[in-house]
């Protein structure tokens, strides 16, 4: 049956959670792995709008039907697939019954340990944006016995040093299907390379609110504004300033998408003094005003409904 079409719950600030459901504890790291079913068959299987702030999030959908909104994006889907959710991306899911899976909620820092810069860069290629990657039946069922592997050492308080190196291996079977979902595009970049690229992205998420100038962003890096516009074009072929107005164009999208909020709060929320700029600054970038994008987009988003 087709989706209904999202409900409107009435809310002024997307809700931020560490799991569905269950506040942050601030500093400490997070890594945890459970069924599909675990959390959503006490929401009636549907998981509400909300967001991960500093956390990663894999959904492995085995198999059965899963809708998925992410950010302004929705999708119907069934399984096998992986949806892929960086920090700060707003989400929600409607699940069934019939849905087999697992979710992998992760802090990147202990992953990325004493690494040698290879899984930053698997990282940065898979939680680039939110992805939605279909499955052959192989790479489903050398997934799946990872997941099952991760699950049960989880369950059994094994030494931390198992379930990270699970971790890594669930984080590079999907690095490895994102690298070939982009034609391999990615492979072949020096890890130093990659390296500043992510520490670059990591700054981005933490001061684009802030509105900081592309040359402070430069000097946190130690780097020229002009090496860092070079570094930023050779990844995305477009320079710092324009990643930066891409961010907050895109956070701003996801506010009025998931947030019923007046566009003046939006607008003061991200940064901006004067809503009336915020207004011409994102129509500029998307041809259509904060007002009439939610026009278009539609109202505040839950969880996609079954029929």
């Amino acid at each position: 049956m087709p989706a209904a079409p999202v409900r409107r719950r009435a809310r002024r600030h997307l809700p931020a959670f560490a799991l569905y459901g269950e506040a942050a504890a601030p500093g400490l790291p997070l890594l945890h792995v459970e069924a599909i079913q675990t959390r959503s068959r006490l929401y009636d299987w549907e998981i509400g709008s909300h967001v991960h702030q500093g956390l990663h999030q894999v959904v492995w959908v085995h198999q059965g039907p899963v809708q998925s909104v992410l950010d302004d994006s929705r999708a119907a889907d069934h399984g096998p697939l992986a949806i892929t959710l960086p920090p700060g991306v707003a989400h929600a899911f409607r699940f069934s019954a019939a849905t087999d899976g697992h979710v992998l909620t992760f802090d990147a820092r202990p992953l990325a340990e004493g690494d040698d810069l290879g899984l930053a860069e698997a990282l940065t290629v898979l939680f680039a944006s939110p992805r939605r990657l279909v499955m052959t039946a192989p790479e489903a069922a050398r997934l799946h016995a990872l997941f099952a592997a991760l699950v049960a050492e989880h369950e059994s308080a094994a030494p931390a040093p198992v379930t990270l190196w699970l971790a890594r291996a669930v984080v590079w079977r999907l690095a490895e299907r994102a690298y070939y979902a982009d034609g391999a595009a990615q492979r072949g970049r020096p890890h130093a390379v990659a390296a500043l690229y992510t520490r670059w992205v990591a700054l981005m998420e933490t001061h684009y609110r802030e509105h900081w100038p592309v040359t402070r962003y430069a000097h946190q890096l130690g780097l020229s504004a002009e090496r860092l516009n070079r570094l930023v074009r050779a990844e995305t072929g477009r320079n710092a300033q324009a990643l930066l107005h891409a961010r907050l164009v895109r956070e701003a999208s996801r506010r009025l998408v998931h947030i019923a909020a007046p566009v003046s709060s939006i607008a003061f929320e991200l940064g901006f003094e004067d809503p009336a700029y915020f207004c011409r600054f994102f129509k500029r970038h998307t041809g259509a005003s904060p007002r009439d994008y939610r026009a278009q987009i539609g109202p505040a988003a839950d969880a996609p409904r079954t029929r």
